[in-house]
């Protein structure tokens, strides 16, 4: 019989700082309003478009949300700056994404009932990491004082079950036993708090779980990963251009096109029915159909997206306590969204009952668990 892999711990921390809609709407339209008159002649000449201005409204419909967790908020509604003012750090101090990947590691740990002296590897998956190398994975670890070793991933919005996905494989294997998975998301430096149709799209925050074989489990609320599923589709609808080339093509290395940016019409579209159908297959492989579901932990994108497949799944609308929503507060929070649905929204479900945790994102990159608890 195959050894049975289990999560059995999972953290969710947030930043102390939030900004609601309205917050972020009163800034930006200041500052269209600023750029439309300071450009005008242009503008009335044809050689630039006027920026158009937002609302709390349109946010709310466009997506569900209604505030975001920032990590920083001096700086970000600035007019003059627009960006979170973030002070560098000594390269001797914790990284700030160091920091705030221990904190969700701590708490996913203290519920699983580990120590550091129990884990044998850690894994930073997210969308993006603050530096190259040294690997913040390996910071973690040392800063926790965990034996073993740590490795960073970048799988974008699914970087999150990707990066369970590895540890499902290690402890499968037989090359760990316990494994920490941090999804340290902090994406405001990111943002493009100048783009009307983006600003208002991501959170800062961070998820970790831990992955166990189930013979050494011992916390409350143990969930078996009966089987892990990926899916990768290139293409360009989300994207981010910012890196170290920018030095050698000599171009604005924070250029709009090398912050985050997508065609979220195309994305809709075209992402909906692949996640749909990538799930109802991975339950298939397990005789399961979504009817079989008690809980539906999906990526924190987009309301509407997630109320689309739903649909496509039970043929009606899930209802909240099926598939929680957790955007309205964290807004979408790249890989992390759909570990804090299932941080938030688990301890309620009976033995036996079945849940799918899955993300999907850039790339396009679709990645699901489907899990049942013990």
């Amino acid at each position: 019989m195959a050894e049975q892999i289990v999560v059995s711990g999972v953290g969710v921390w947030n930043p102390e700082f939030t900004i609601t809609n309205e917050e972020l709407v009163n800034s930006y339209n200041t500052w269209a309003n600023s750029y439309n008159e300071v450009h005008k002649a242009q503008i009335e000449n044809g050689e630039l478009t006027a920026k158009p201005l937002s609302s709390a409204e349109f946010i709310e419909k466009a997506s569900g949300i209604k505030q975001r967790y920032i990590y920083q908020k001096d700086g970000a509604l600035d007019i003059d700056r627009m960006r979170p003012n973030i002070p560098e750090r000594d390269e001797n101090t914790l990284s700030d994404q160091a920091q705030i990947a221990v904190a969700a590691a701590k708490k996913a740990l203290a519920e699983a009932n580990k120590s550091a002296s129990d884990v044998d590897a850690v894994i930073v998956s997210c969308a993006y990491t603050q530096r190259a190398y040294p690997a913040i994975a390996i910071e973690v670890q040392q800063e926790l004082g965990i034996d073993g070793f740590g490795f960073d991933m970048l799988v974008a919005c699914s970087a999150a079950t990707f990066g369970m996905h590895r540890a499902y494989e290690m402890i499968a294997s037989g090359n760990a036993r316990c494994v920490l998975v941090i999804n340290p998301e902090l994406v405001s430096p990111q943002i493009n708090y100048t783009d009307r149709d983006s600003h208002f799209i991501f959170g800062d925050v961070a998820t970790a779980t831990v992955l166990e074989s189930a013979e050494t489990a011992s916390a409350e609320h143990v969930y078996e990963v009966l089987s892990t599923k990926a899916l990768t589709k290139y293409s360009s609808n989300i994207r981010s251009n910012f890196g170290y080339m920018s030095r050698a093509n000599d171009v604005d290395p924070y250029g709009p096109d090398k912050l985050f940016h997508q065609a979220g019409r195309k994305v809709f579209k075209e992402v909906c029915p692949l996640a749909a159908e990538h799930i109802e297959q991975h339950l298939a492989k397990h005789e399961l159909t979504p009817a079989n579901v008690q809980r539906w932990w999906l990526h924190q994108a987009n309301i509407n997206m997630n109320t689309l497949i739903c649909k496509r799944l039970l043929g009606r609308e899930a209802s909240a306590e099926e598939a929680p929503i957790v955007l309205d507060e964290y807004a979408n929070t790249a890989s992390a969204g759909s570990v804090i649905a299932f941080g938030l929204h688990h301890k309620d479900l009976k033995s036996g009952d079945y849940g799918v945790l899955c993300s999907f994102g850039a790339g396009y990159s679709i990645g699901s668990l489907v899990l049942k608890k013990r």
